[in-house]
């Protein structure tokens, strides 16, 4: 296949290429040779301000493709097809699905003037998707599957790859464990503000922990890897390794042998990743710190990332990734509300629109993360299931990468989240067809 457009910017590069992958086995030739364009034999699209054939596939730009810089983009939505798009266009197909796509994937509105949540993040009520009711579909690869065949239709002997449905099971341990391993003064400490507050069966489960009478409330470790097996299924866990544990980080020390041989025991088994230390967003020194803190207990060089409480910002989040060798992220979500941030359930590559330049930082995005539903939607365990379910029917319909995030917390034995462990395995075992 072949484009003909009068510019090739980064931008359409970007989006072409990220088209290529999706659709074909072959990547896109762009050209600006209008000559070379009229003569080729190949299935053509034409993305310019005028048609020339009736051969060619026609796509009249609106002009982001062709800005730098960001600025704010009069976006009107329309509906098509029962869901939504825009940049409403000429040609044939109603509107211009590479600006549109770009828009999305990129984030572009994240670098626009935005309110911020309570915890300094981007909030997702600023969001097109959410104010235009879209957050909850895959809508770029919705779209993709119309312009699929919308170019079917114009070429017959056309020819795509087959895609298939994928799923990543992926974990993040916050807090690895809930009594153990926590060292004499944490565990005096939370003993005695547990008697303190009249808390006595919570002193009592912490004391039986610690004497190894019963298993700790967040170890499911066992569990998981017996459920991963039954489902052949391969996780990725990402491990908070913080040094000092302090606000919104505290898992066990690093310097703690626990830890040490959790993270061992998993590296040796599965792939895993940092996940980034709240500390971290303010002092960048610590991010190298902490993955190399990992990379010595895992034994193994560390290149994915997640970052704790989906703190991150665009692009300095990213940029900091790729300054310490993160080869794939997976923070591509909200840590407020469920759903799919950048509208896509594929991964693609990062970006940068603050430097016009695709980067080598693949971005891997979730839509169902447990901590959403129960803290932030107020879901029970049956509405999570149903929500999981509603996720995974959009994305096996488009044959998309679906990917969720649970916590060992959730899956233990903690009564707070009596069900939840029940869920996830109904929804893994009997409720999914994974092949």
């Amino acid at each position: 296949m072949i484009i003909y457009s009068s510019h090739i910017t980064p931008r359409l590069q970007y989006i072409v290429d990220f088209f290529s992958k999706e659709l074909f086995d072959d990547p896109i030739e762009i050209t600006t040779d209008k000559n070379k364009f009229i003569a080729s034999e190949k299935p053509k699209i034409n993305y310019s301000d005028a048609p020339y054939s009736e051969k060619e596939f026609y796509i009249k730009p609106v002009h982001l493709l062709f800005e730098t810089g960001v600025q704010n983009q009069p976006i009107d939505c329309f509906e098509l097809n029962f869901h939504k798009a825009f940049y409403q266009s000429e040609g044939d197909f109603p509107f211009d699905i590479f600006a549109a796509s770009f828009y999305l994937l990129t984030r572009y509105e994240e670098y626009l003037p935005h309110e911020q949540d309570e915890y300094g993040r981007y909030a997702h009520t600023n969001a097109l998707a959410y104010k235009e009711h879209f957050l909850h579909l895959p809508l770029v690869n919705i779209w993709l599957g119309e312009w699929k065949q919308a170019l079917k239709n114009k070429f017959p002997t056309l020819l795509f790859k087959r895609s298939f449905f994928r799923f990543i099971p992926t974990y993040d341990l916050d807090v690895a464990y809930s009594y153990l391993h926590k060292g004499w003064a944490r565990s005096l400490g939370g003993l005695i503000k547990s008697i303190g507050k009249g808390h006595f069966k919570t002193a009592r489960q912490r004391l039986n922990v610690l004497l190894k009478k019963k298993k700790d409330p967040y170890d499911a470790y066992e569990w998981l890897d017996s459920l991963h097996l039954y489902c052949r299924l391969k996780p990725y866990y990402f491990f908070l390794v913080a040094k000092e544990q302090k606000g919104y980080d505290k898992n066990i020390s690093p310097t703690e042998k626990g830890l040490q041989d959790l993270i061992h025991y998993h590296a040796a088994g599965y792939t895993i990743g940092i996940h980034p230390s709240w500390q971290s967003n303010t002092e960048k020194t610590l991010l190298r710190e902490e993955i190399e803190w990992l990379e010595y207990m895992a034994g193994k060089k560390i290149e994915l990332s997640r970052q704790h409480y989906i703190k991150m910002a665009l692009p300095e989040t990213y940029q900091a990734l790729i300054q310490v060798g993160i080869r794939k992220d997976f923070s591509m979500g909200y840590g407020s509300i469920n759903g799919f941030r950048a509208s896509v359930a594929s991964s693609f590559f990062w970006y940068d629109l603050s430097k016009e330049q695709t980067t080598s930082l693949e971005i891997f995005p979730f839509c169902f993360m447990d901590a959403n539903s129960f803290y932030e939607q107020k879901y029970t365990a049956q509405q999570s299931l149903r929500e999981l379910m509603d996720y995974y029917n959009a994305i096996k319909k488009v044959n998309g990468l679906m990917i969720t995030i649970w916590h060992n917390h959730f899956l233990g034995t903690d009564p707070l989240f009596a069900g939840w462990r029940e869920v996830y395995e109904v929804f893994l075992k009997e409720e999914v067809y994974w092949d």
